[in-house]
């Protein structure tokens, strides 16, 4: 990606963010650069095409981020809390990307959905297989793990639509807090032991 293209895309990310996608324009977006209204064209072919590029950024780092909080060989409850944890914090520390890619989805164009919509399902299979481990494990005892794990991503996607409030302005606490929370949801018979802070 060209240093252009990036600007770019970081210009719409604020931009979309603040006005919503069907308000903003093209136009929006290059006035925020100072650059003429056809200067996104050679990098976007539309506004769609950046909305794209953009949620597959978003949502891309986002798993990433799940993935690589998830300890190999560590108990499902430490593996939930550290999950949950990095998901929760991501979406604070990236407030304005996680908005727009993850309340403008219908915005996109069907095939351009159904990419993201994969991304989006392969970060919930990673809370829910952690579930599956748990209830298998007899760690949990969870009642039905398909909502639970909604519930969760849920919760931390929703955290990008309010931070920072005046009761949680620190991704960290917010973090912590939501990491416990997780534990009751899927029923831990036991409070996991202490693990590393998200990066």
């Amino acid at each position: 990606m060209s240093k252009a293209a990036a600007r770019i895309r970081t210009a719409a990310i604020s931009v979309f963010a603040v006005k919503g996608y069907a308000a903003a324009s093209t136009r929006d977006i290059a006035a925020s650069l100072s650059l003429s209204p056809g200067a996104v064209y050679p990098h976007y072919k539309s506004k769609e095409s950046l909305l794209f590029a953009i949620s597959l950024e978003g949502h891309t780092s986002a798993l990433a981020a799940v993935k690589q909080a998830d300890p190999a060989g560590e108990s499902p409850s430490v593996r939930l809390t550290s999950t949950v944890r990095a998901y929760v914090k991501w979406h604070a520390q990236n407030r304005d990307l996680a908005r727009v890619v993850q309340y403008e989805l219908r915005s996109l164009a069907p095939d351009h959905f159904e990419a993201i919509a994969a991304l989006r399902r392969s970060t919930s299979r990673v809370f829910e297989q952690i579930i599956t481990d748990g209830n298998t494990s007899n760690e949990f005892n969870t009642i039905d793990i398909g909502a639970t794990t909604l519930a969760i991503t849920s919760l931390g996607i929703d955290v990008s639509r309010w931070f920072p409030s005046q009761t949680y302005s620190d991704p960290d606490t917010l973090a912590h807090a939501y990491g416990e929370l997780s534990q009751r949801m899927v029923g831990a018979r036991r409070r996991p032991d202490s693990l590393p802070d998200p990066t």
